[in-house]
């Protein structure tokens, strides 16, 4: 089945084949209607396995909820956001969803996660998945165009797969994600795992199951590239896409400027807009605010609590979202004293969470219980609660003789995280340990991330827990901060991966969370709600639980 788009709307799908629908769709479809999975749990899950979202809805009786809009949206203007500009050299090694939105304008992906956080096809028409969720057959939409007028075909995508999966590639996060599709010896892709079946097919065939791999293909880490802009080393410099928008120019912490595609046409369509221009006004937000009240910017990404209000007093429109963001106070296991677990366990038993919701993000958000899966998870468990205990964490700082050890915490200087992070430092310090805070610029922090023994990290959404764990948790994948290896549980997390059945998912869950928790590496006290602000004439301007920037459909009014 497929779903035909034109400026970003969802258009009557097209049923190839009712009968072709994955086997666990139905089952998913009964355990909605009996109220033991959440609605939109079926949703996003249905929709991984090929369902389209008119589909998917249907068989719980509904209708596909319609986009509010003006009658006849306006064309022309230029939107104006502010958003840090940063590198966005190669896709593959984006670590920040400000990179993806830069290059999102220009490039495409193979799928989008939706804001109703179900999965639907961008340059992918359809796909299906086999029953034992090891073989995926992308079916490509046809007449798409790159910018430099090449025809996008079933080559383009072995060539993008082939790319993220050569984990010999330093910063190439994406060999993590698809290690079913690696050859350990090689680090790159295994023979036959991708093959081209025709012009407009691409069938992967995985050595393992893994029920992530449609939302791999949505994070932003995954648009494609052009074989011409891999060859001269950037994207910038060679700016071929196949989206709505053009790159006109790019200057690193300052602005990036697009216009609206004038060299062949978008698959999509035209973008109502002519042109988009990204401002960057640095990490203080009071410099976003006044940037607005001076009229020189429409939208925001994100505006934190102690400006809110501000925001809506000078006559903004908010957008609000629930998302899987969050900040992780972590504690590397290779770094002294966190050697020592009874230290990690005592920095966990020494704060509150609910004071870190409070006074690092004003308590906009949801508790985290400190093993960093939510109850947006289709796989989360429940734990019994971690609670503050003072007790507990001195005599685990005794049994390791480490009472009079001088804890640094590092973070950003950049408010929620620097608020949650001096919230920690004081609980900690009230609790009787010796406690400093060393603040650091984004240009100096983000060298050496994953070496620090105890800092903050801010971590985005991702659809399912177990992308969480396999990104962050697995022993020595590239983004593992904290060090922690346990083969126990990177086997219990490829169990999980081969496991479709929520429930019989969320009881390996419970395993692996138990072991991280009791690992004591992360304090995780909360999940993010986020808001976005708009000037009251750009329509369709919604914020998105990965923070991601999807603007071929936005509109300025007059």
């Amino acid at each position: 089945m497929s779903t035909q788009q034109g400026n970003g709307k969802r258009m009557k799908p097209i049923i190839k084949d009712r009968n072709a629908l994955h086997p666990n769709i139905e089952a998913l479809a009964n355990d909605a209607k009996k109220g033991t999975l959440a609605r939109r749990e079926f949703l996003a899950l249905a929709s991984t396995l090929g369902a389209s979202s008119a589909i998917a809805y249907g068989m719980l009786g509904l209708s596909v909820p319609s986009t509010a809009q003006a009658d006849t949206p306006s064309k022309g203007g230029v939107l104006r956001v502010a958003m840090s500009v940063m590198d966005i050299a190669d896709p593959r090694k984006f670590d920040w969803p400000e990179k993806g939105n830069s290059a999102r304008q220009f490039l495409e992906g193979l799928v989008s996660w939706n804001h109703d956080f179900t999965f639907s096809g961008i340059l992918l028409e359809s796909w299906q998945v086999s029953d034992d969720t090891k073989t995926y057959t992308l079916n490509l939409r046809p007449g798409v165009t790159w910018t430099n007028g090449d025809a996008f075909t079933s080559d383009h995508v072995v060539y993008n797969v082939e790319r993220w999966c050569d984990s010999t590639v330093e910063g190439n996060a994406m060999a993590t994600r698809l290690g079913a599709l690696v050859d350990p010896e090689s680090g790159k892709a295994r023979v036959g795992a991708i093959e081209k079946v025709d012009d407009h097919t691409v069938r992967l065939h995985l050595n393992a199951a893994d029920i992530t791999l449609i939302a791999t293909f949505a994070d932003y880490t995954a648009l494609l590239s052009h074989p011409d802009s891999a060859a001269v080393g950037s994207i910038v410099d060679a700016p071929i896409g196949t989206g709505a928008f053009e790159l006109v120019s790019y200057t690193i912490g300052e602005k990036a400027v697009y216009k609206r595609r004038e060299s062949g046409t978008w698959w999509g369509g035209e973008a109502h807009l002519d042109g988009i221009e990204m401002l960057d006004y640095g990490t203080d937000p009071s410099a976003m605010i006044a940037a607005f009240d001076a009229d020189e910017i429409d939208v925001n990404i994100g505006t934190n609590a102690e400006f809110a209000e501000v925001a809506e007093n000078i006559g903004l429109v908010p957008s609000h979202q629930v998302t899987a963001s969050t900040v992780v106070l972590r504690m590397n296991v290779n770094q002294p004293p966190f050697t020592d677990q009874r230290v990690r366990q005592a920095m966990q038993a020494s704060v509150d969470n609910a004071v870190l919701l409070e006074l690092g993000f004003g308590g906009n958000g949801q508790l985290g219980d400190n093993f960093h899966v939510g109850p947006m998870h289709p796989e989360y468990p429940v734990l019994p609660v971690q609670e503050r205990n003072i007790e507990k964490a001195q005599t685990l700082m005794a049994e390791a003789g480490q009472l009079e050890t001088e804890i640094e915490i590092i973070s950003l200087d950049e408010d929620w995280l620097r608020w949650t992070a001096d919230a920690a430092a004081a609980q900690i310090r009230d609790a009787g340990f010796n406690v400093t805070r060393t603040l650091m610029p984004g240009s100096t922090f983000w060298n050496g991330w994953t070496s620090y023994a105890f800092s903050t990290t801010s971590w985005g959404a991702r659809p399912l827990g177990v992308q969480i764990y396999s990104l962050a948790y697995r022993s020595d994948v590239a983004w593992n901060e904290t060090g922690h290896a346990n083969p126990e549980f990177d086997a219990k997390l490829d169990e999980a991966l081969a496991t479709f059945d929520t429930d019989a998912r969320r009881i390996i869950m419970t395993d692996m969370a138990t072991m991280l928790r009791d690992s004591g590496v992360i304090i995780q006290p909360f999940w993010r709600n986020i808001v976005w602000h708009k000037r009251a004439n750009i329509q369709n301007y919604n914020a998105h639980q990965a923070i991601e920037l999807h603007l071929n459909d936005v509109w300025i009014d007059g």
